[in-house]
């Protein structure tokens, strides 16, 4: 047979057994299509498609009004199944062995097979129904839709389509292997695991071509877990590093030198004379000085030498930006770079897909005008908490409400207090102060009052260095991981090949 079925992972399939029945299935079904050597289209084995009623649903009504959203892992409860009162029963009324099939959406493909449907039970427009014909078992067809010999053939039909979708005519030139009623029989009984007089070699076959499957799934999750060990590596490392005990030994060695660490209150002495210098020369606003800081707030024991101080005390400006009127209206193909939350991401700015709007426009938004070395901090959304540092070589940009600039006064700062955000205690601190009725946002007065633990020039510095030193090291990790799972995915994709293929 010139026919080749594969494996398809599925979004909405997640279910290892119903997984097994379906490389079943289809194991079953490549060695029909392999002995018999005949294909026969879905058209032939169904007495025709018919597509749902389009009606809106109802609290009540005469009809339940079953829906793709009805339908979950191969079970409907039909007491929660909405109504509608539909004006033409007789063409969408639901019967014992009817086999529904969602034909867009996320579930593209997706079948139920009815077994019993409440009397007046109607199904809606984004569902079509089949029927066996006189040609076929009803239980033969489900196997069929249950099966990567039905999935490939879906899959191909909607490669390069944005949104998959099938129609009764794809539906209908679907292949299946020609079968007597006896052998549909054999194949029904053969998916339900039961023993067929004549098919011990195919039972064999089906029993190696699962446990294969179920050898490369063990060998994905423990490629999974060790996604997970690097991931928390790396959330280690940075809590290690806010906490000073990545630098211990480096502390050590230094205070044996001369002249000895200065403590970071001398650093917070001079933040303070920057800060006077700039509101003296009207370059940064003064604002209302941010609460002491008690013994009850500090969340861990700091380094000697080191000092609490919240996010505002050491930042010129820190704040989000705003979308100019007209929305994504006023955006151009050239001009001044609009950042949005979708180009911040921890490990630097993407600038791909940047907006970009007029220098005029940009020029009004003034008091967001992003320079090289800001922190660019996503402060709303699913993406709330990524943080990137502006490059040095960044030449002009502006950034929209969702995300804010924080601008410490010396600039040596921001790569340290990169860090800080990044680590599992400053991303906690978000959790906590974020608002609003999602909880989904960000304030600056929030955002400017959150503790960091600020060591002296010389140790940011030290800490940065091997911070990014051991995140190298992570990312070559994170690489060979990745080859490793591509490769374990590539495994199971070939033996699942062969077992389909016989």
């Amino acid at each position: 047979m010139s026919l080749s079925f594969k494996f398809v992972p599925l979004t909405f399939l997640k279910d290892q057994d119903e997984i097994r029945r379906q490389i079943r299935n289809t194991v079953i079904l490549s060695h029909f299509f392999e002995r018999n050597d005949q294909t026969i289209p879905l058209g032939n084995l169904i007495e025709g498609t018919q597509y749902g009623y389009n009606a809106s649903a109802l609290q009540s009504g005469k009809n339940k009004f079953l829906r793709i959203s009805d339908i979950t892992d191969g079970k409907v409860d039909w007491e929660t199944v909405p109504f509608c009162d539909c004006q033409d029963e007789d063409t969408y009324l639901l019967f014992k062995d009817d086999i529904l099939i969602a034909r867009t959406g996320g579930t593209t493909g997706k079948s139920f097979k009815i077994e019993s449907a409440p009397e007046g039970a109607i199904y809606a427009g984004y569902l079509i129904r089949i029927r066996a014909n006189q040609n076929s078992l009803p239980d033969f067809l489900e196997v069929f839709l249950n099966s990567y010999s039905y999935w490939s053939q879906i899959v191909s039909l909607n490669e390069g389509e944005f949104r998959p979708s099938v129609n009764a005519n794809k539906l209908k030139d679907l292949l299946l292997p020609v079968c007597s009623p006896d052998e549909q029989s054999d194949i029904v009984q053969l998916s339900k695991g039961d023993k067929v007089y004549g098919y011990e070699e195919l039972a064999l076959r089906i029993d190696k071509a699962i446990k294969e499957y179920e050898s490369s799934i063990e060998l994905i999750s423990l490629i999974e877990s060790q996604k997970e060990v690097v991931s928390q590596l790396k959330q280690s490392i940075l809590q290690e590093a806010i906490q000073g005990k990545l630098t211990e030994d480096w502390r050590d060695l230094r205070q044996a030198q001369q002249p000895p660490l200065e403590p970071a209150s001398e650093l917070l002495k001079r933040i303070q004379a920057e800060k006077a210098r700039l509101i003296k020369e009207k370059k940064i606003k003064k604002e209302k000085p941010l609460p002491p800081i008690t013994d009850s707030e500090k969340p861990f024991e700091l380094p000697e030498g080191w000092e609490w101080c919240r996010l505002g005390e050491i930042c010129s400006k820190t704040g989000s930006g705003s979308t100019p009127s007209g929305g994504k209206s006023i955006y151009q193909n050239e001009g001044i770079k609009f950042i949005r939350s979708q180009n911040v991401y921890d490990d630097g700015l993407r600038l791909e897909d940047v907006a970009f709007i007029s220098e005029q426009i940009h020029q009004k938004m003034n008091g967001t005008i992003v320079r090289p070395e800001d922190l660019l901090l996503n402060i709303t959304g699913g993406s709330i908490g990524r943080c990137c540092i502006v490059p040095k070589s960044f030449d002009e940009g502006n950034i929209n409400q969702h995300v804010a600039i924080i601008r410490p006064f010396f600039e040596f700062i921001g790569y340290f207090i990169h860090k800080v955000i990044c680590s599992p205690y400053f991303q906690k601190q978000i959790i906590k102060a974020q608002t609003g009725a999602g909880r989904e946002g960000l304030p600056k007065n929030k955002m400017d009052n959150i503790l960091i633990g600020l060591p002296e020039e010389e140790e940011q510095k030290a800490i940065v260095e091997k911070v990014d030193s051991l995140m190298k090291k992570c990312r070559a990790l994170e690489e060979e991981i990745s080859q490793s799972e591509q490769h374990a995915q590539m495994l199971m994709q070939a033996v699942l090949k062969e077992a389909f293929e016989g």
